[in-house]
């Protein structure tokens, strides 16, 4: 049963929120002020601190340091909302506004303690093998990346086949550069091919070479790339995507050290070790007979796994801010900074599209900023304006109800006012925030913003009573 500690001054709101949380199988503790808090409890055996940001005496905010490892979620007021995400800047977990969503709460409580709960395993995991330093070109401190570090710097002097796996966007090049930066054969070209950009027809062609009249339109010989990487290393992106003869020519440079040109009679030694990378599931693709078996047990010698944006913590903040300078820099205007609500927006999104995405959204944000030093929520509109959407997919339109009809000329914002008061009676908070593409803390937001109170669902009012 996870211990949680409310430091709260307003006694109504405290007594609530224990009973909520007590509700759903929580231990709790309760304190006053920061001080009360210190003096009664020891809060390093805590599994999470709720506290209010003002607080008579010492503000919630110096719980950040005197609570250790143990993550704190700030409530705030609205009004407070700036507060509120710099204290996120000092360490806080999460922020939430009041007057709180009962659901929004638990929910927000779960995933604090929960991601806790894996960094502690992370760190772990990470204190019982080397320290990994930070690696040029890679941005990030957390402890999925730290750990990632370490194995890279263990892992690149050897000639070890890598096999890199991770979503698209996650910077899965990033980690075969470091592997060859780091390697003795540093010296030698790093040759990067991406198998999915190249049609299957040509795909042997590209990588084996071929002689003069091997096929039609053959007119002269060419070396291949993988004679090119000849005591380097040959980076495979998307190796899954690899056709099955390719494969079974792949699988004999890995085996016997040659390669073979099409329409050649002999093969030519070669010294290349082979980093791959792929966002697929090789096993399963083994398994369907769509990869060969043995050539995936050649590759997976050894597994380094890239996490996704959304499981790096505070390290999506950092590469956001690095990318402002860096396209700021481009356009030769002041460095800009986040607004709070932009804070926000970055550090909730779940970006499907990793650091990639992240990156078109800062990019695209920076070049439609006015001249002000902030990037606001309404220009990093993320769900919204900045997100490539697939139409085909219903799945990646979050907000495709948000745009305005062709035969109204309403605002977005007069949409979403209207879409809200004429199915707010009908719909869920849940299932409002669903349908805009936005999250429930984001739908409250706007609720302030556009001066439309929530009504008060028959489940909330009974949990009230």
């Amino acid at each position: 049963m996870s211990h949680i500690l409310i430091v709260e001054d307003e006694a109504i709101i405290r007594t609530a929120l224990r009973k909520l949380l007590e509700r759903h199988r929580y231990k709790i503790s309760e304190a006053g002020s920061v001080r009360e808090a210190t003096t009664k409890y020891r809060l390093t055996d805590m599994d999470l601190i709720i506290s209010d940001l003002r607080l008579p005496g010492a503000p919630g905010t110096d719980l950040l340091k005197l609570a250790g490892d143990v993550p704190v979620l700030i409530m705030t007021s609205y009004a407070s909302l700036r507060s509120a995400v710099d204290s996120m800047r000092m360490g806080a977990a999460d922020y939430i506004a009041k007057p709180f969503d009962h659901d929004e709460m638990l929910a927000t409580v779960r995933r604090v303690i929960g991601k806790a709960e894996q960094n502690r395993a992370a760190v772990a995991a990470a204190d019982s093998k080397p320290t990994g330093r930070a690696i040029s070109g890679m941005i990030g401190d957390s402890p999925v990346m730290r750990d990632l570090y370490a194995r890279i710097h263990k892992v690149a002097p050897t000639d070890a086949t890598v096999l890199v796996h991770g979503e698209t966007g996650t910077g899965k090049e990033l980690v075969a550069r470091a592997i060859h930066e780091e390697s003795k054969r540093n010296g030698k070209p790093l040759i990067s091919v991406n198998c999915a950009a190249i049609p299957e027809t040509l795909i042997e062609a590209e990588l084996f070479g071929h002689e003069k009249g091997a096929f039609t339109g053959a007119q002269t010989a060419r070396e291949g790339l993988v004679a090119a990487a000849d005591g380097g290393t040959l980076f495979l992106d998307e190796i899954g995507e690899l056709p099955l003869e390719a494969q079974a020519r792949l699988l004999r440079v890995l085996q016997e050290g040659e390669v073979r040109p099409i329409g050649a009679i002999e093969s030519r030694k070669v010294n290349v070790r082979l980093v791959a990378a792929t966002h697929r599931n090789l096993r399963q693709l083994a398994a369907e007979r769509r990869f060969r078996e043995d050539l995936y047990y050649r590759i997976n010698v050894v597994q380094l796994t890239l996490p996704p944006l959304r499981e790096r913590g505070k390290d999506v903040l950092t590469i956001a801010e690095n990318l402002i300078e860096k396209f700021c820099a481009k356009i030769n205007r002041p460095v800009l900074k986040l607004s709070p609500e932009a804070i926000q927006a970055v550090t909730t999104y779940t970006w499907p599209g990793n650091v990639r995405e992240l990156e078109n959204a800062i990019q695209r944000a920076v070049i439609l900023t006015e001249d002000t030093s902030e990037i606001d929520y309404e220009t990093l509109d993320i769900d919204l304006d900045l997100v490539p959407i697939d139409e085909a997919d219903p799945e990646r339109r979050p907000r495709s109800s948000l745009h305005s009809d062709p035969r109204e000329d309403l605002s977005l914002e007069d949409y979403f006012a209207r879409f809200v008061l004429e199915h707010q009676d009908t719909m869920s908070e849940t299932d409002l925030a669903k349908k805009l593409g936005v999250s429930r803390k984001c739908l409250w937001e706007r609720r302030q913003k556009l001066g439309i109170p929530r009504k008060k669902s028959k489940r909330t009012a009974e949990e009230e009573a």
